[in-house]
């Protein structure tokens, strides 16, 4: 059986799409809405907005939008049944068993295969490792004063030199090629056949927070390019969801997570006693990273490596980081580059003290753009004064403005009253100017161009779904089966539905709907920026300019396919009938 729609409204309801969301994205409210940083694209601007009177969500950025299901979906990599049992639990609801639909079956499925193959691969590289072939892997390893234990902590392991080894042995064990694809770990040519993506490198598996082995990292050995290799993303892998090292750092008892560059730096870290050290995978720090940090910890100390790039790769982070309400400090690690080198050169003790001592994050970027500046020069002086005014403008809260600004002027010798009267100088030429984007998103996506009896189905639903009280003026005339689009056509028959039996309900109707884009144009039809800034005739003309389209679509199909003369004699009635119509909304 599938589940009954009266429990998957259970669950649904007794899950606040604010609270849920809340978890993984920094809400603020908005008038009656709450807007964040999209946990799906990145944004400067907040452009997410969850609506609790609706119980749905949308992104005017990138147009993803749906329930509190939905995003659990999109969010997580859940299908429908794994979100479901999620939302369950935490709700304390106890959900029927349930038997899966081919497709569902199918997916669930090939995940599992998936994660099957991976461990299997993961299993395979670590023999190799402790094998003959891989001796000279091995030696890298411990010639890095890993040990074994470690070795074996990490699964750490060893791709042949032969670009087809991993391939013939899973293909040895049974595994099909349909199957073997969708890992991403082979590479299929007409012409060269069947490849390793890996191959002579060594090889670091990465798991997820529940330890299963969704992916793989490896480092060439020599001086190939690249240095560092990562699985694309597949079913089981997004890279800007996981960290490496994260199935471990979530059970550390700290209460704070250490954020480094790669793979080798987590592990000498781990093997130093820091078990709460994790690295993003191959691709700049985004909010989604910091959001998932933000489940296990309140607290992160950026240990990113010494140089230009590891610098500029702190500020990148700093601010998704900071959105997401954490608490950010920033370890110097000068003379050394790495945690590896620092810890093999000074030992655990002295990391532990730099972590203590490490500096805040303001005050580090305050360090950084002063390096900018030559202060021996009266006039780059001041512009660096004025440098630190501006940036002191982000705090919102005057108190903790205060208390940074106190700090500054004690750390760089800047006088505090003089400090003090430039910010409030420089925050009012910015009185004006704060990012409007909240309150006036924009769709910044571009939309293709519709039919024009597809657009009239999709305003008229639009409408109705905002205005319910104009429901039955409008069903007088019009009726789901004039919406001839299958999509629309099933949303209408949906809210007829619900009007006719009390009152619309916006996220029961997305219930309906599993597919990921289907969820997206549900949710754009009930944040829809059309009805914006229209005056009450305008909206009218505009509904029944929607009407008029939709009607003589639904009867030119009527009459295309018209049984018998009659029935085509009935048709081209209402086609004259047409021009009569008018809904007066007033």
């Amino acid at each position: 059986m599938f589940y009954s729609e009266d429990i998957i409204e259970q669950v649904r309801t007794e899950n606040d799409i604010v609270d849920v969301i809340g978890d993984y994205v920094k809400l603020q409210k908005k008038g009656s809405s709450y807007f964040g940083l999209c946990p799906f694209h990145n944004e400067k601007s907040p452009s997410f907005s969850v609506s609790p009177h609706k119980q749905m969500y949308y992104c005017f950025g990138c147009g993803e939008g749906g329930n509190v299901i939905s995003f659990l979906m999109k969010y997580e990599n859940y299908t429908f049944i794994e979100a479901m049992e999620v939302l369950a639990n935490r709700a304390g609801i106890e959900l029927p068993k349930m038997e899966y639909s081919k497709e569902q079956r199918r997916e669930k499925d090939l995940k599992t295969k998936i994660i099957e193959i991976n461990t299997e691969a993961a299993k395979y590289y670590h023999y190799l490792l402790k094998s003959k072939r891989g001796t000279v892997a091995y030696n890298y390893l411990t010639g890095r004063q890993l040990s074994d234990e470690t070795i074996v902590r990490f699964g750490l392991g060893y791709s042949d030199k032969y670009s087809n080894n991993l391939y013939g042995y899973l293909k040895s064990k049974g595994y099909k090629d349909e199957e073997l694809r969708e890992t991403g770990l082979f590479t299929y040519d007409e012409k060269r056949g069947v490849t390793d993506k890996f191959w002579n490198r060594v090889m670091f598996p990465i798991m997820d927070a529940n330890n299963r082995v969704i992916a793989f990292g490896g480092r060439v050995m020599g001086d190939g390019k690249p240095k560092y290799l990562n699985s694309p993303e597949t079913k089981v892998f997004d890279k800007s969801r996981n960290l490496y090292g994260l199935n471990i750092a979530r059970s550390s008892r700290k209460d704070y997570m250490l954020i480094c560059e790669g793979y080798m730096d987590v592990i000498s870290l781990h093997q130093a006693g820091f078990n709460n050290a994790v690295a993003a995978l191959g691709t700049a720090f985004t909010s989604r990273h910091a959001t998932l940090i933000k489940r296990y910890v309140k607290e992160v100390v950026l240990t990113f490596d010494s140089d230009g790039a590891g610098v500029k790769a702190a500020l990148r982070a700093i601010p998704y980081l900071k959105d997401a309400g954490l608490s950010i400090k920033v370890l110097n690690m000068k003379p050394y580059k790495d945690p590896d080198e620092f810890i093999k050169a000074l030992g655990k003790e002295e990391y532990e003290n730099r972590i203590k001592n490490a500096t805040n994050y303001f005050i580090f970027q305050v360090q950084v753009e002063q390096q900018n500046y030559n202060l021996e020069d009266p006039q780059e002086k001041t512009a660096f004064h004025k440098k630190v005014a501006e940036m002191l403008l982000d705090f919102k809260d005057e108190i903790e403005r205060d208390n940074y600004l106190e700090s500054v002027c004690k750390i760089f010798n800047i006088p505090r009253e003089g400090l003090s009267k430039l910010v409030k100088k420089t925050g009012l030429t910015y009185v004006g100017k704060e990012d409007k984007t909240v309150d006036a998103p924009k769709v910044s996506t571009k939309v293709k161009k519709e039919e024009a009896s597809v657009s009239a189905q999709r305003i008229l639903l639009a409408y109705l779904l905002d205005k319910t009280k104009w429901f039955m003026k409008v069903a007088q005339v019009i009726s789901p089966e004039d919406f001839v689009d299958p999509f629309y056509n099933k949303v209408a028959s949906l809210f007829w539905e619900q009007m006719e039996s009390g009152q619309g309900n916006p996220a029961q109707i997305m219930n309906h709907f599993e597919d990921e884009e289907e969820h997206k144009k549900v949710a754009q039809l009930f944040v829809s920026p059309i009805r914006a800034n229209l005056t009450m005739d305008e909206q009218e003309k505009a509904i029944n300019d929607a009407v008029m389209k939709i009607k003589k679509e639904s009867l030119d199909y009527q009459a295309a396919n018209a049984s018998d003369i009659s029935q085509l004699q009935s048709i081209i009635k209402e086609q004259n009938k047409l021009q009569k119509i008018h809904i007066t909304l007033g």
